[in-house]
């Protein structure tokens, strides 16, 4: 089937960047990127490149360019699964809060809603595409609803996984290191796996286009999210060993990238992961396998996790142990609360475990970030109900700008690795805090020579 129109739901951090990126390379497909959120449609339609809801480098240009050309944004969900012969599935899978698999499984009622409101709607043949990381065989419950609620039309499943990292997202799909299509071995499956072979065909090269069965495409996102996080908990775990040895965690992460079975990415020792994507998939892993049974390979895998979460509370306690053992009234400035730079996304920054580690100890946070408003900090806060809005909202102070932030601070914590933080003026910021001034580099970009010579007492991860 040659495809000339597609619908996603779900106008999110994969949603739109994808659809966006496939409306520019293949103007001849109609793209239509639907959601049931007024304000976040609004806000993809927004004339100012500014307002698009996502932050991404190079993402508010191909917007503009396709947006209204072949690319749109819309609250009809119903016209667009109608019109579409391909339907990307692009909604939030959060962990359970409740239930069987609290803390662990999936969340997967959005899909089911999909799925259901799909069957509904169609009168034509349609391929549905797993966009949305999902536990394996997630797309065989998809299949039985779309086959026993429908209309008697027939569907096909293909699993999408995406492997963006956000801050490059663009970049990674411009510039793609495979792209992965999972579907069923039959004629009818075949046919529409090549379909979307060929969507993605037009700016990507065959090669790097794998295609394989629906189960083992599911697991391999779950499995790529969880080596790069055990990398990070790994380095982070031998971080903490340096501090008690006197190694420097950057010169070892250094000697052992150098090494070709290991290689340099993902060993920056830090504050530890976030995302939306990490801890979730991890979780969804740990669950899967103990649901077969498999307690050491959950026990293995949930580790990962462990030492992330061992890894923020070893920095908020490092924190309050310098500071004398007490950061009660004393003001902590934070630069950076995204989980990582280039992004506007926050979920599971180590920045909101950090402030509320800090706050119980009764510390006054300022806080600045170039792309988060306040707004969304507080709701960060206040999601972890562990105090009330009001509390909030006064321990937690956000400013316009780093010089502001830092001003009378007893200590600076940088959270998030904003290339523009290494370019400050130090001098300045530390004539202008409390002394001693202490800095804490959660995320291992700063000089920490040129920082002492200012007069700061440094603090660096593994260092």
């Amino acid at each position: 089937m040659k495809i000339t129109k597609i619908c996603c739901i779900g106008a999110g951090y994969v949603g739109g960047p994808t659809m966006a990126v496939i409306a520019q390379k293949c103007p001849h497909i109609q793209v239509t990127v639907v959601d049931l959120n007024e304000q976040r449609i609004a806000d993809w339609n927004n004339p100012d490149p500014e307002k698009i809801p996502i932050y991404e480098p190079g993402l508010s240009e191909i917007v503009a360019e396709a947006r209204g050309r072949n690319l749109f944004f819309s609250t009809d969900v119903d016209n667009a699964i109608d019109e579409a012969q391909m339907i990307f599935i692009s909604v939030n899978t959060p962990t359970k809060t409740y239930g069987k698999g609290k803390g662990m499984a999936a969340d997967l009622k959005y899909i089911e809603l999909c799925a259901r409101q799909i069957a509904r709607v169609a009168k034509q043949n349609k391929i549905v595409v797993e966009k949305s990381t999902l536990p394996v065989r997630t797309a065989e419950a998809i299949k039985s609803i779309l086959d026993n609620t429908g209309n008697g039309v027939q569907f096909q499943i293909l699993s999408n996984p995406e492997f963006l990292a956000e801050g490059t997202a663009v970049t990674d799909l411009l510039n793609p290191d495979r792209i992965l299509i999972g579907g069923d071995t039959t004629p009818e499956g075949e046919e529409a796996i090549n379909s979307l072979v060929e969507v993605y065909a037009n700016w990507v090269s065959k090669n790097q286009i794998l295609t394989t069965n629906v189960w083992s495409s599911e697991l391999s996102k779950l499995t790529a999210n969880a080596f790069l996080a055990q990398r990070i908990s790994s380095i982070n775990a031998m971080s903490e060993l340096c501090e008690k040895t006197g190694a420097d965690v950057n010169e070892v992460a250094k000697a052992i990238g150098m090494d070709s079975r290991i290689g340099p990415k993902f060993l920056k020792a830090s504050v530890g992961f976030g995302g939306s994507c990490f801890q979730k998939d991890i979780l969804n892993l740990v669950y899967i396998a103990k649901s077969y049974g498999l307690d050491e390979v959950s026990d293995y895998w949930e580790q990962v996790i462990i030492m992330n979460d061992h890894q923020k509370r070893r920095f908020s306690n490092k924190i309050v142990q310098t500071l004398y053992n007490t950061v009660a009234d004393k003001k902590i400035a934070f630069l950076g609360w995204a989980f990582k730079k280039d992004t506007n996304d926050t979920r599971e920054s180590a920045a909101i475990y950090v402030a509320d580690d800090l706050i119980n100890e009764q510390a006054k946070i300022s806080v600045y970030d170039p792309k988060v408003s306040k707004n969304k900090m507080l709701s960060d806060m206040d999601y972890l109900e562990t105090r009330t809005k009001e509390e909030n909202l006064k321990s937690l102070n956000v400013f316009e700008n780093a010089y502001e932030a830092c001003k009378d601070a007893h200590a600076i914590a940088i959270l998030t690795e904003w290339d523009e933080f290494t370019t400050y003026d130090w001098k300045k910021i530390y004539d202008s805090m409390h002394k001693p001034a202490f800095i804490f580099d959660g995320r291992n970009i700063l000089d920490a020579k040129q920082l002492e010579s200012i007069g700061f007492v440094y603090n660096g991860i593994g260092s």
